[in-house]
């Protein structure tokens, strides 16, 4: 009987990928309680679970004090010491225990209490496994929809995709392969929970990291991320390496590499632009494809007045603002546009007169 229940362990292990050690905590912990259900047991026991040769022993664990006042817990020291003369007061005196028949009980009743770890351990295998794939895109299918979200199969687990992290415009039923983002894991009673994301901008991020091999490979670096999903989005790139375009690569030949990431995302419009630790050139840069005349900046505001020509300021501000909050949100900084005819107007380009012309030239080789 012995022999049959620690084969059963090793084949669950096998089985459902969970370590040994795991179940034989559990198998360990339902002896413990089986021993002393069926034999009505107060004492402190320990059991030894030899998996070499696949045998269980149980062991009596009682505390030598001078005076007993619990013989289930405690031993007198002149018992204890008829049993080794070197125990102590406070020693711990250990006995063997096993009943006869133990195996076949310990089975019976391990059987419950082990199936329970083994459905725990086999969550905590899956949960790992997702929390491994956080800020990962990972492909499922749909399996049913209701008015909240959308459930996709993900292999052992079921995401969640709220509704309202859809991308505008897309639509799928049943059984339509779908491509997210895993943006949180939640180890819950009833097992992982994954929800995952259409919208988020770390789903742009990634598609990028794998269809750009210069960003996988750290060449390039993405610096930032801005996304109204379904319609249009900013990147800013880096590179190190003064030899390498970082605009270039992500573009690519005949871009290629960008029209990959555009067709994942249903045409969404995606401007890529030079990242750069001077507010002036990235904030120009993040404005694309407008033109500017100059940016003034307000450090202690982190706010910045942005000043481009007059038949650009619709271009820079884009459809309802959308072009100016994308490159807000890309930078980090305020972003005030005004023509060049309202600065003028204001004596805003009057304080900075000296400097556009070297500014503006500077902006050009950037961009």
């Amino acid at each position: 009987m012995n022999t049959e229940l620690f084969e059963a362990m090793d084949h669950l292990a096998n089985e459902k990928g969970i370590d040994r050690d795991v179940l034989y905590e559990a198998l360990n912990d339902a002896l413990i309680s089986a021993y002393k259900k069926n034999f009505n047991s107060k004492t402190n026991v320990r059991v030894e679970l030899d998996t070499d040769h696949n045998t269980m022993k149980v062991f009596s664990r009682r505390v030598v004090v001078d005076e007993v006042e619990d013989d289930d817990l405690e031993i007198n020291l002149d018992d204890a010491k008829a049993i080794d003369p070197s125990y102590e007061e406070e020693d711990v005196v250990e006995q063997e225990v096993t009943p006869r028949d133990f195996g076949r009980i310990a089975a019976q009743a391990a059987k419950q209490v082990v199936t329970q770890r083994v459905r725990e351990a086999e969550r905590g295998v899956i949960y790992n496994d997702f929390v491994d794939r956080l800020d990962d895109i990972i492909i499922g299918t749909v399996q049913r929809v209701d008015n909240r979200y959308l459930y996709i199969h993900l292999g052992k687990v079921e995401g969640k995709l709220p509704i309202n992290e859809v991308m505008p415009g897309e639509s799928y039923q049943v059984h339509d392969r779908i491509k997210v983002y895993v943006t949180k894991v939640d180890n819950t009673s009833k097992g992982p929970q994954v929800y995952v994301s259409r919208t988020h901008p770390g789903l742009l991020k990634r598609l990028f990291e794998i269809e750009v091999p210069e960003i996988y490979e750290g060449i390039v670096d993405i610096m930032s991320v801005s996304r109204e999903a379904g319609d249009r989005s900013k990147i800013s790139v880096h590179a190190d390496d003064p030899e390498i375009d970082p605009v270039g690569s992500c573009v690519g030949q005949r871009g290629q590499r960008v029209q990959t990431v555009v067709d994942e995302l249903n045409g969404e419009k995606i401007d890529i632009v030079h990242y750069s630790e001077d507010p002036v050139v990235y904030i120009s840069n993040a404005l694309s494809p407008s033109k500017v005349i100059d940016v003034l900046v307000d450090e202690e505001e982190h706010a910045t007045t942005v000043i481009v020509p007059d038949d650009q300021l619709s271009l820079a501000i884009g459809k309802k603002g959308q072009n100016a909050r994308l490159a807000a949100r890309l930078t980090g900084w305020k972003i005030d546009i005004k023509s060049e005819s309202e600065a003028n107007d204001d004596g805003v380009l009057d304080e900075s007169e000296d400097n556009v012309a070297s500014e503006d030239i500077e902006l050009d080789d950037e961009q």
